[in-house]
């Protein structure tokens, strides 16, 4: 079955920096894009970036712009979400996802999604 594996996370400090990734298995990852979301304690989950299948292309939140990066190695059928002067409003659950759709921020389109990695950032 499809799994979505997601690590990578844990406790910093404001302006640090954490790499998170996301091990993609029982799919053809190529074959779908991809991005990460977050859910902060008490709001609903919301995009942060999104990736198309080759890589080739990239969007991402406002709120991150500059700070986050987005890639993916299509050969390790492996997501990745740099993620660097990490303030503490990113605290959240991050999630991955994966989408039939050649990219997408809506939450509703992602097909297959991860358990989600903890990043909590202290001030």
């Amino acid at each position: 079955q499809v799994q979505l594996v997601e690590s990578g996370g844990g406790l910093v400090q404001a302006g640090g920096s954490l790499r998170l990734s996301c091990a993609a298995s029982g799919l053809t990852f190529s074959r779908y894009a991809m991005g990460w979301f977050r859910q902060a304690p008490g709001k609903e989950r919301e995009f942060v970036a999104t990736i198309t299948r080759s890589g080739s292309a990239t969007g991402s939140a406002d709120s991150v712009k500059g700070r986050f990066t987005i890639s993916r190695d299509n050969a390790r059928n492996t997501l990745y979400l740099q993620m660097n002067s990490l303030k503490p409003e990113d605290t959240a659950v991050y999630y991955c996802g994966a989408t039939d759709y050649s990219w997408t921020t809506e939450e509703n389109k992602y097909k297959y999604w991860g358990q989600g990695t903890q990043v909590t950032v202290s001030s």
